[in-house]
């Protein structure tokens, strides 16, 4: 029974998304909310400029109906969906605002660094209330072990830190057409696999609702995408796949798991450090995929190699948890 309500919830988010997106893809441009690239980037993509953005619309709203309805017919609607669409949602209208006045000043600056911080803040904030308000556990499980421990009073800065951390490190990740599609839809099929073998089905079928939406995305974002999901999707999806995590109680696998928003956020960090302490940089670009781009890779070359190393991640964190 659950597996058909999942595979239903997958189908119906997917369908939303597919059906959807060649009706809002139009009105977007209509509105010349065209993305605008950055000087410093790589100078391919300067033919990207002028793409319809904002594009994360398509996967919350499918998302989101195909969660809302699916969970209120089958499970009822309890405090972890909500907590799970507040998060998502709530991110998702931060990078909406951040779009917003990139795309209407014609700009690649949208929110000031602060302004965004804020937004994530009173979301982590609110998040972190609903969850001491069912009695929240403040322990950690190490994954692959039977040992936890507990954090205390660090448990919401824990919170604040994963949520924050998550939404910019999907963000960094989203540069390269699918490429951001691709490895969401992989790290949330891993969590919707641990959530259900967790009994967590109304977090398995957000995480599946999830998949539909960024996998019907991805149908008119793989290479050469005709629309980007903008700042809207990237930050929506980095708080939703750290929301799961943590009510999950898997907040250290979320780094296994996201191993690929992990290693292009420390690339980017690498990158910094080095250019500020020896004047070198490390790579040629970063984030990462830049650098591979710029090494003569193909788009669509990096963008699979990328797919298969998130999927290398995700076979891992499932293993840790449901094998070992």
């Amino acid at each position: 029974m659950i597996e058909q309500v999942l595979l239903f919830t997958l189908l119906a988010s997917f369908l939303i998304a597919v059906l959807s997106s060649p009706f809002f893809i139009p009105f977007l441009r209509r509105l010349k909310f065209g993305q605008s690239i950055r000087e410093e980037g790589p100078k391919s993509h300067q033919k990207k400029s002028g793409t319809p953005t904002m594009g994360g619309i398509i996967i919350i709203v499918a998302l989101a109906l195909a969660t809302y309805i699916m969970t209120w017919k089958f499970f009822g609607l309890k405090t972890e969906t909500y907590l799970l669409l507040l998060v998502t949602i709530g991110y998702g209208i931060v990078g909406f605002l951040d779009d917003f006045i990139k795309v209407a000043k014609k700009r690649n600056l949208g929110l000031t660094s602060k302004q965004k911080l804020v937004g994530q803040l009173v979301i982590a904030a609110i998040f972190y209330i609903g969850l001491i308000k069912t009695g929240f556990s403040t322990e950690i499980n190490v994954p692959g072990t039977d040992f936890s421990f507990d954090v205390g009073w660090f448990y919401p800065v824990l919170v604040v830190v994963m949520l924050i951390g998550a939404s910019n490190a999907v963000n960094l990740t989203d540069g390269l057409d699918g490429l951001l599609s691709g490895t969401a839809a992989i790290a949330f099929g891993a969590f919707a696999v641990l959530a259900s073998n967790l009994h967590h089905y109304e977090t398995a079928l957000f995480s599946v609702a999830v998949v539909g939406g960024v996998l019907g995305f991805l149908v008119f974002n793989a290479h050469p995408a005709k629309v980007f999901m903008g700042d809207t999707g990237s930050l929506a999806l980095g708080g939703a796949i750290s929301a799961i995590a943590i009510i999950l109680k898997l907040e250290l696998l979320l780094v296994i798991i996201g191993g690929v928003f992990v290693i292009e956020t420390l690339s980017v960090m690498l990158q910094v450090a080095s250019f500020k302490t020896r004047g070198k940089r490390i790579f040629k670009m970063s984030p990462l995929h830049h650098h591979y781009e710029l090494s003569g890779w193909s788009e669509w070359r990096i963008v699979v190699t990328f797919w298969g190393v998130g999927l290398l991640f995700a076979a891992l964190g499932i293993y840790l948890e449901v094998w070992v």
